[in-house]
Parts: C-alpha cells; sequence; structure tokens
C-alpha cells in the first residue's frame, strides 16, 4: 500500500464509525506534548499546502520526529500540539495477484471493501502542527518541524508569528 494512494479526498468523507464494524483505531494517541501551563511569546505553525487525506501512521511519524527534536534540545519548554485528528476510514478492496489467484477473489463484484486505516482531512492553508516556544527556541522549533513535515505526504511551509498577549487594566 501507497501513501500516494490515499492523498487526494474524493467524495464524501467515510466517518460514520457506529456503522462501520472492526475498523482500526488511530495509531496516533497524544496530541498535546510538553508544558501545557506555561505562557509563550512565539507559536510556530507546519501549514499545508494541499488539500490531502494524511494518514493516521504519517501523522504519529510525524510527531514523533518533532517532540524528539524538541525534547532532546528544549527538555520540557515548549507546547506542541497535533491539531488534525484522524476520522475518515479508510477501505480497501483486497486484491490477491498471482498463479490460480482467480479462483480466491470475486474481482469487482462486490468491492465496497474492508476498513484498513483512518485518515485525517486536510485543506489547503491548515495547520497541521503548532509548536509555542521563546524566543530562544525559535530556530529549534523550525528545525523540528522540517523534521515532522518529511514524514507527511504533502508539501508543507512553516510560520513562525509572536502571539497576541492581551493584560488587563485594572481602573481604580
Amino acid at each position: 500500500m501507497r501513501a500516494k494512494n490515499y492523498r487526494t479526498p474524493k467524495g464524501r468523507a467515510y466517518t460514520r464509525t457506529q456503522f462501520v464494524k472492526g475498523f482500526p483505531p488511530p495509531k496516533i494517541n497524544k496530541f498535546t506534548m510538553g508544558d501545557t501551563k506555561a505562557k509563550f511569546e512565539y507559536e510556530a505553525q507546519l501549514i499545508a499546502l494541499e488539500e490531502a487525506q494524511i494518514r493516521h501512521n504519517a501523522l504519529e511519524a510525524a510527531r514523533v520526529a518533532t517532540n524528539r527534536e524538541l525534547m532532546e534540545k528544549l527538555q520540557t519548554n515548549y507546547l506542541m500540539r497535533v491539531l488534525p485528528y484522524p476520522h475518515t476510514i479508510l477501505r480497501e478492496n483486497k486484491m490477491i495477484f498471482g498463479a490460480h489467484a482467480d479462483r480466491l477473489q470475486d474481482g469487482m463484484r462486490r468491492s465496497f471493501g474492508k476498513p484498513i486505516g483512518t485518515a485525517a482531512h486536510i485543506k489547503t492553508n491548515q495547520p497541521i502542527i503548532t509548536i509555542n516556544v521563546n524566543e530562544n527556541g525559535i530556530e529549534i522549533a523550525k528545525r523540528a518541524l522540517k523534521l515532522g513535515s518529511a514524514k507527511l505526504p504533502i508539501p508543507c511551509r512553516i510560520i513562525i508569528q509572536k502571539i497576541q498577549t492581551t493584560e488587563v487594566e485594572t481602573v481604580e
């Protein structure tokens, strides 16, 4: 199975899990890593440049690669979030090729397919991973997002922006 087979979303999303029997759960298990209570100055985002479906194992590989780089360099002085959730269920009509394969399959008769995994539907310019860091971690966050984007089947870009803090003034 190749990732390029599931890159372009076609038709309506197949997400009604109450009607699907026995689909595998997503491999990605943590969506938020790092220090969730700290305040940070900058946010780095990994933005998708194309509309696509990203499989759950590709999202997990990107999360692991990005988080490993951040943990090595920043320990816990960051906040990383994986934003999309893999809702779409992927199906495959399994075919057997080779000698005497015609006796073991029906071809396209009743070819609805069996669930083989899940994928997240990503739109153009949608953020996939965000990392909040302070000023000393900007370059490390860029490098971590670059390593994570190599695991995804679509081209991505990295955007760094300063987080706007709203301070409440008290009037006496």
